[in-house]
């Protein structure tokens, strides 16, 4: 199991799904790399991403934005499948996002600290279909 992603890329959007895919198979410092012998159980999903834009933490919407927490130079992203999946409520998703970001959990609360939100369209091999992303 993996993640890698980019918020941004000139790169063309064939050749980067293929370049995080190989990344996050064999290069994501969280999970043990993928064996060949593993290849057959993989499940991809993939999130393309709309672009990020400045929120007040009491319009984040569960389900329907992803999260990108920043603070000096410390920054997390947490995709907006993450909270539902793990029914976490509004303020467990900023928490958890400020954690992603090296950040204190509180961190969403204190000012200067910046919250943004993003949609995304996912792509899952599992389910077949896309899932559409709310703008």
């Amino acid at each position: 199991m993996g993640c890698v992603g980019h918020i941004e890329s000139d790169e063309a959007l064939g050749e980067l799904v293929a370049r995080c895919a190989i990344s996050s198979a064999l290069h994501d410092s969280r999970f043990r790399p993928v064996k060949p012998e593993e290849i057959s159980e993989l499940k991809i999903e993939i999130s393309v991403l709309y672009p990020p834009k400045r929120i007040v933490p009491e319009a984040v919407e569960i389900g329907q934005h992803g999260l990108i927490v920043a603070r000096g130079g410390a920054r997390g992203l947490l995709l907006p499948q993450v909270a539902s999946e793990r029914n976490w409520s509004r303020e467990r998703f900023l928490d958890e996002t400020c954690l992603k970001a090296g950040l204190l959990a509180s961190a969403w609360r204190e000012q200067g600290t910046e919250i943004y939100a993003f949609t995304a369209d996912v792509f899952s091999e599992e389910e077949g279909s896309e899932s559409p992303a709310v703008q």
